[in-house]
């Protein structure tokens, strides 16, 4: 029955739709390197995601607490309209609606990106609909329009999408992409917007409802999104499929998470968020300040934790095991080593909702040494060893 399961997935890969990423220095680097890192994360500090949490109750507003874009390093192009008016734009699996910038936009953030025009587009119909969207670290409001979006060689015909009329706060100023393009569950989406990845299927753009995402390790090229199929070129082994436990987010059930055989977090088990969107390994508190401490992070005034870059070498794998499954995460991908003496650490406080006794994300961190596929028609995830 093997064989039969590999020529399924050799099929797939004939007729998936592969769309490069580009791997681009983060907006934590931009605001590092021009001394303004501190004085952002204290005017946009995680804990203002509680806040955003208990406002949810604002049907007019979609609230995104978990979404801050601080540390992404991966987008990929589209373009939208006819002729088409091309966007770098994040393709983030924890969120599930397209925008980008207008022409209409007042704010500082959009003169600094690639605006929609509707003018040029003969395709463009406006809904009138107001859109409002608030992150962890700004927010974004305008309003709701269709149009072609061509993203790799598929032609997506009248695609809701929003334009911003206001970008509020520095949140997109030092933003290397110009929008956002989410590929979680319809759930997540503003209501009644079918979103992106939703229109392709069921447009019979893609052979199956599924897509899978390969990000490089090294090279600023590489990383691909495949949209339909899944190349077995891209890892090794067989793929481990694990079902989504909500479909909202892309989210599983983690067993636990230890250090040399012994559980140092998630004990008796807990929630994850495999999540294209974050870059790093984001818990809850308490669980990631015991981490930082066992692999002898500091924190810093910036609210970063650093470490000796010898600990790389030194440092023991933290496994993360997923329905019986071990996935090692080395201290070569934990830690982020940069042009200086000082190392970083990669895992991050994430927000502590109340909702869920424990919550982690699976950022790029993770993403960049598992291969995985999100098969939509399945509701489940596989992850396999990347290349």
């Amino acid at each position: 029955m093997k064989w039969l399961g590999v020529l399924w997935l050799v099929t797939l890969s004939e007729c998936l739709v592969k769309i490069p990423l580009m791997k681009i220095k983060s907006m934590r680097e931009n605001l590092r390197e021009s001394h303004m890192l501190k004085d952002y994360l204290e005017r946009y500090p995680r804990s203002r995601a509680h806040v955003l949490l208990e406002q949810r109750r604002n049907p007019a507003v979609t609230y995104e607490p978990m979404r801050n874009y601080l540390d992404l390093v991966y987008i990929g192009i589209i373009s939208i309209g006819t002729p088409p008016q091309e966007f770098k734009v994040v393709l983030d699996t924890g969120s599930a609606y397209l925008w980008v910038p207008s022409i209409y936009c007042s704010s500082p953030a959009c003169a600094h990106h690639k605006v929609f025009n509707p003018l040029r587009s003969s395709t463009f119909l406006v809904s009138g609909r107001p859109v409002n969207v608030a992150y962890g670290s700004g927010e974004m409001s305008g309003f709701l329009a269709y149009d072609t979006v061509k993203i790799g060689d598929l032609m997506v015909v009248a695609q809701a999408f929003g334009l911003s009329l206001e970008e509020p706060g520095t949140f997109m100023e030092y933003a290397v992409f110009d929008g956002i393009l989410g590929l979680g569950y319809p759930d997540l989406s503003l209501q009644g917007v079918l979103p992106v990845f939703d229109n392709i299927w069921m447009q019979g753009l893609i052979p199956q409802n599924l897509f899978a995402f390969y990000l490089s390790s090294k090279d600023e090229k590489g990383s691909m999104l495949m949209l339909g199929g899944v190349d077995p070129a891209y890892y090794s082994g067989d793929l481990h499929w694990v079902p989504v436990s909500k479909p909202s987010y892309w989210q599983l059930a983690l067993d636990s998470i230890s250090m040399n055989g012994v559980v140092i977090a998630c004990e008796g088990g807990c929630q994850g968020i495999m999540d294209t969107g974050t870059s790093l390994l984001t818990g809850p508190r308490n669980a990631i300040l015991k981490i930082q401490n066992l692999i002898g992070a500091k924190a810093t005034s910036d609210n970063e934790y650093i470490l000796k870059c010898d600990n790389i070498n030194t440092l023991p794998d933290i496994v993360f095991t997923i329905s019986g499954v071990t996935y090692p995460v080395p201290a070569s991908a934990y830690i982020r080593k940069k042009h200086s003496h000082n190392c970083y650490s990669n895992f991050e406080e994430g927000i502590d909702d109340s909702s869920d006794s424990e919550m982690w994300v699976l950022g790029d961190v993770f993403l960049r040494l598992y291969f995985t596929v999100f098969d939509r028609a399945n509701n489940r995830i596989g992850l396999a060893p990347a290349v």
